[in-house]
């Protein structure tokens, strides 16, 4: 088990590794279609690069977007 210190770092890991992959496999179906080689094309050519920009980004914009709707929502 990870402890619990971690747990942001591994919620935007998946949140972003989830996200990425939809987001990729969607725009890789729409570009190139469905075939035989779409699978090649959406992981290795979409899906992990783009993954790569997602986590650390979802690093860095997450503490911005808790404060942001912690401005706009009340308790």
């Amino acid at each position: 088990m990870i402890p619990s210190r971690y747990a942001h770092i591994l919620f935007g890991f998946i949140l972003s590794g989830l996200m990425s992959l939809m987001v990729s496999g969607i725009s890789t179906a729409l570009a190139s279609g469905l075939d035989a080689g779409f699978p090649g094309r959406w992981i290795v050519g979409a899906w992990l690069p783009s993954w790569t920009v997602a986590f650390p980004a979802v690093l860095i914009v997450a503490p911005i977007t808790r404060r942001l709707v912690g401005a706009l929502t009340r308790a």
